[in-house]
């Protein structure tokens, strides 16, 4: 077997705000396994800023695991453990190998244009009027969970247009999940999620930022909304430091992004611990292509959750590869009669 490996710059469609700044651009890397006529295709979704791997010898690291794919995937997981978005796009990539079809990940239901994933509609920073339109927009697309960033422009204008959802949709017809980012100080978090909470709020990811446990599970315990991490697992390896941050902080949730937290077999893990201390979670993509996507809504079905997951819908980018992944009634759906389009 050979492995080569092959950088690619996505670009947004209109730049993308967080409270992090604004996204133009978003870089990533596909491994490429070929054997005998047959390959298999990997993403590794480096996010700059963000990841953990986000080092200055990244590449160099790629070239490394390139010429040693011999070792096998378990080898190479077990040593590449602080570059979580190398071990997803080698999990994936090993895993696509195995099929006929190399865009088929995990065979299942949702592969088979038979099954389909309820995800949230995702609502990025900006104006108040741009804002206003997303929601518009995501609603009348048939998303019954719709998911604001915050943090970026005055709270009060955030308050305003959850408020807005809020008057017209109930709680039973309309979730709302935010996402802060950490963009609150910890003097007024707990502040902010009282009034936050008077909107019946599913939940807040990252209310403060990473980093900061005591806080975070003050703020966990005193909260009257759910409380997710989200960047607050970024960089916690092992099993043993994996129970103890969720035994210190018992939060309600756990949002799960495996480009950022060890593949598959990291977020299985936090999965595993999640559940033996009752904490809910679910998965969230990273910005990756529709190739690492696609290999992350095959693996969450498989997972069998009820709940509404953060996987994008592919369509921020103007250089994405057409896919057979499609939003239909605020769901992710594969139509198998829609061709890849992947050439690197």
């Amino acid at each position: 077997m050979t492995a080569t490996y092959q950088k690619y710059i996505l670009h947004f469609k209109r730049p993308s705000g967080t409270s992090r700044g604004v996204l133009k651009t978003k870089e990533t890397w596909f491994i490429k396994l070929e054997k005998e006529g047959r390959i298999g295709i990997g993403e590794c979704g480096l996010f700059r800023g963000l990841s953990v791997d986000d080092v200055v010898h990244y590449e160099d690291i790629l070239q490394w695991t390139c010429l040693n794919i011999h070792l096998g995937l378990d080898v190479l997981l077990d040593e590449l453990y602080k570059f979580p978005s190398i071990q997803f796009g080698l999990e994936t990539a090993f895993a696509s190998f195995k099929n006929d079809d190399p865009f088929e990940i995990f065979t299942s239901n949702f592969s088979q244009s038979k099954g389909s994933i309820p995800i949230n509609g995702l609502i990025w920073m900006g104006t108040e009027s741009y804002m206003k339109q997303q929601i518009k927009d995501k609603i009348e697309a048939g998303y019954s969970c719709i998911k604001m960033k915050i943090g970026a422009i005055d709270f009060q204008t955030e308050m305003n247009l959850l408020k807005s959802i809020r008057n017209e949709f109930s709680s039973n017809e309309i979730a709302l999940r935010v996402d802060a980012n950490g963009a609150f100080h910890p003097s007024e978090a707990l502040e902010k999620l009282n009034k936050l909470s008077e909107l019946q709020i599913h939940s807040i990811e990252q209310p403060i930022k990473q980093g900061q446990i005591q806080e975070m599970a003050k703020l966990c315990e005193k909260s009257p909304l759910p409380i997710a991490l989200d960047e607050e697992l970024i960089g916690v390896f092992s099993k043993e430091k994996k129970e103890a941050l969720l035994q210190t902080i018992k939060p309600q949730y756990i949002i799960l992004k495996p480009s950022l937290v060890g593949g598959f077999s990291g977020s299985n893990d936090w999965i595993h611990i999640a559940k033996n201390q009752k904490t809910g979670w679910w998965i969230t993509s990273a910005l990756e292509s529709n190739v690492g996507l696609n290999a992350i809504a095959q693996w969450t079905y498989a997972l069998k959750s009820n709940l509404p997951q953060g996987l994008g819908t592919g369509g921020l980018f103007t250089n994405n590869f057409t896919s057979p992944l499609q939003v239909k009634n605020g769901t992710l759906q594969y139509q198998k009669n829609t061709n890849w389009n992947f050439n690197l």
